[in-house]
């Protein structure tokens, strides 16, 4: 328990950061870009805004996840990661689907605008170093705790690195070529960087809610641990799904069937520790046993080699 604890204070943590980070991002490129007259930069600061309430849901989450099971939820609350992603993920696409159509609007325009002044650019530098800085510490942390939360948040940020980036050329092309019109041209290519990387959230998200698993090596692991177990053989309707960070394995094996209750629980045990002693983060493992060379029915769910 300790360990689940220890994992959500560092998601609370990161989650306050990064709100604290992208509040002030996102307020100097708000402000600045209305002074400056630069769409692309207000753009940039409403998709700063956007990690805000990212943020904000992260840490209503992390609280949620902190909760100890129930009689209604006995595994727990750690797929409410799973769901906030998915929230996320709708929010990030429906403020790209609005800057689009915004940018789309101020392109048709093009004829009325001024070019934005110099303090645009100064604004999207300090932007660039500060997502640069948050997307760091946020990954590192989501690595650190196999939070799906925080790394599809960095992704985020990353992304919102690559869009700065863009406003910054856009503005210096603006500048050089007298031409206004690229400053809503870079706004409208943000708001499809920005939607792209909501469906891949989304796409990404589905794993966990169908109850499968990311990294499928996992399968490889449990095979060999059930093999390096004597009197342990035939591992088959292998199933593996994840909460949170964490497996949960079930698995049926076969032994002598002229042995012992107490002998084959005993497999069964080694069993268990075989394979947590194989796959990091197990949350249960189910082994059921069953005599070997036995005839099974057809099996429709689970994995066999």
């Amino acid at each position: 328990m300790g360990k689940v604890v220890s994992r959500n204070q560092i998601l609370i943590r990161t989650s306050w950061i990064s709100t604290i980070g992208n509040a002030i991002l996102s307020a100097a490129k708000i402000v600045l870009g209305i002074i400056s007259g630069s769409l692309a930069v207000i753009s940039d600061g409403i998709d700063s805004l956007m990690d805000v309430v990212i943020s904000i849901v992260m840490i209503f989450t992390a609280n949620i996840m902190k909760r100890p099971p129930s009689e209604k939820y006995v595994f727990g609350y750690e797929k409410a990661e799973a769901i906030a992603t998915k929230i996320l993920s709708l929010i990030i696409f429906y403020a790209g689907v609005q800057m689009f159509i915004f940018s789309i609007q101020k392109t048709l325009e093009s004829d009325n605008q001024k070019l934005p002044s110099k303090l645009a650019i100064y604004v999207t530098i300090f932007s660039i170093i500060g997502k640069l800085l948050l997307a760091f510490y946020q990954h590192k942390q989501g690595k650190r705790t196999k939070s799906s939360m925080l790394i599809a948040n960095a992704i985020n940020m990353r992304n919102d690195v690559l869009i700065s980036a863009g406003v910054l050329i856009g503005l210096f092309f603006s500048f050089i070529l007298d031409l206004p019109l690229l400053d809503s041209i870079v706004s409208l290519i943000i708001s499809l960087f920005i939607i792209k990387s909501a469906i891949t959230i989304f796409m990404d998200s589905n794993v966990e809610l169908m109850d499968g698993i990311k990294d499928t090596s996992v399968y490889d692991k449990i095979f060999i641990a059930v093999n390096n177990v004597p009197g342990a053989s035939n591992p088959h309707r292998m199933r593996s799904r994840q909460v949170g960070n964490m497996y949960i394995i079930t698995l049926d094996i076969e032994v002598d069937g002229n042995i012992t209750v107490d002998t084959a629980h005993k497999i069964a045990e080694s069993v268990e520790k075989s394979i947590k002693d194989t796959v990091e983060n197990v949350y249960d493992i189910v082994v059921h046993i069953e005599p070997k060379n036995g005839k099974h029915p057809k099996e429709k769910f689970g994995i066999k080699r």
